[in-house]
């Protein structure tokens, strides 16, 4: 509504009017708010959805849809009207203007990446993980979940948190997750493919039975979920931590 652009041009010392954002920027965000099918209100659940916006390569930007709770879009938009019905779809209003979120955004607002979150952000690190996740990138981020996270610290009688981790073991398995400069979806991934992460050590890709991961510590670990697409990058979610 009005005011959700109000508050957008008001978070931008720059922006007095709508003329002042640049065009491609005012597109692209124009676009992450379209779906290219009829969704009603009744049809919402936790997930993600391709939006008509376009990230890194042209892919479509994903818009996170949490119901749990009461609804929320993006982390941070709740509806004020739903199914207003148009001839060619359909309306929901919504109380702010949603900006297509980098990786950093989209693991800040799912609340299975929690564990992960705490890791990157943990205040003993000297890398600053926030800092380049949140660069241009592209990044692809192979995103390990609060259970798998679990899994690690179980496997350690001394490790109740993450804050029990050794910091430079920390970021060393951090930048095992992590691959710089490229935006790569599934349908990219190819039988044992060989990719060099942000660390400098390897992974190779299996996808003889599933997509899995095979680790230089001869880990095998399944892929659980793909192509959560970001501004500046793309995430799979991974059933365990990768150990290199």
């Amino acid at each position: 509504n009005n005011k959700a652009f109000t508050d957008l041009l008001d978070s931008n010392p720059s922006w007095n009017s709508l003329t002042d954002i640049p065009e491609p920027v005012l597109k692209n965000v124009l676009l992450f708010h379209v779906l290219g099918s009829k969704v009603m209100a009744a049809d919402l659940s936790d997930t993600y959805v391709n939006t008509l916006g376009m990230g890194p390569n042209d892919e479509a930007l994903s818009l996170q849809v949490a119901i749990t709770g009461g609804v929320m879009f993006n982390g941070m938009a709740s509806p004020l009207t739903v199914d207003v019905s148009a001839s060619n779809g359909v309306v929901h209003v919504i109380d702010k203007v949603m900006l297509p979120p980098s990786i950093v955004d989209l693991a800040i607002n799912n609340p299975n990446f929690s564990s992960l979150v705490a890791a990157l952000t943990d205040p003993r690190h000297t890398t600053d993980f926030v800092g380049i996740l949140s660069g241009d990138g592209p990044f692809t981020v192979f995103a390990p979940d609060n259970a798998a996270f679990q899994m690690l610290l179980d496997s350690d009688p001394m490790w109740n948190s993450v804050g029990d981790i050794p910091i430079s073991t920390l970021d060393a398995v951090l930048k095992y997750h992590v691959v710089n400069n490229s935006n790569v979806q599934s349908d990219q991934l190819t039988d044992m493919q060989q990719v060099t992460m942000l660390s400098g050590g390897m992974i190779s890709i299996d996808l003889s039975a599933g997509a899995a991961i095979i680790t230089s510590s001869a880990q095998t670990v399944n892929i659980t979920g793909t192509d959560v697409q970001g501004a500046n990058g793309v995430i799979h979610s991974v059933a365990e931590v990768l150990i290199p």
